[in-house]
């Protein structure tokens, strides 16, 4: 099994990959997109599933503080439809509270700059939303 770990925002997707022996989360890329238009991301994603031979998805759930759903957890609920529908995959949703604050923590630690921390937040935010899933799996 291989995993794809997704951060979906509201104009790009963080994507990370497990390694082989699906103990780490490694950044891929982020994908850019117009809002609300997936079809591009679709065919990207594509590429990396058939090239790291992904078996299943694992896509970050916003959830709010207080556990409750908002409107980007219906966007989520949405793209794990997609994902499903396009591609005939298990997708599995991961709570992403406070991921991309503890991706932002970890690329200031390394004090990466501001404009650089923008390019690769959501591939870091990916790669948590994963591990997490690693972790917890066994």
């Amino acid at each position: 099994m291989r995993y794809l770990g997704l951060d979906l925002g509201t104009k790009s997707l963080g994507v990370s990959v497990s390694d082989i022996t699906n103990t780490f989360a490694l950044p891929v890329v982020t994908l850019h997109f117009n809002e609300d238009d997936y079809e591009s991301v679709l065919k990207e994603l594509e590429k990396i599933v058939f090239s790291k031979h992904i078996t299943d998805f694992v896509l970050g759930l916003p959830k709010n503080m207080n556990n409750s759903l908002g409107f980007a957890s219906e966007r989520s609920e949405n793209f794990k439809k997609l994902l499903e529908d396009y591609f005939s995959l298990p997708v599995h949703m991961v709570d992403e509270r406070l991921t991309t604050k503890e991706a932002e923590s970890i690329l200031l630690a390394g004090d990466m700059s501001r404009k650089k921390r923008k390019k690769v937040i959501d591939n870091v935010a990916s790669s948590l939303i994963l591990e997490t899933y690693l972790r917890r799996k066994d």
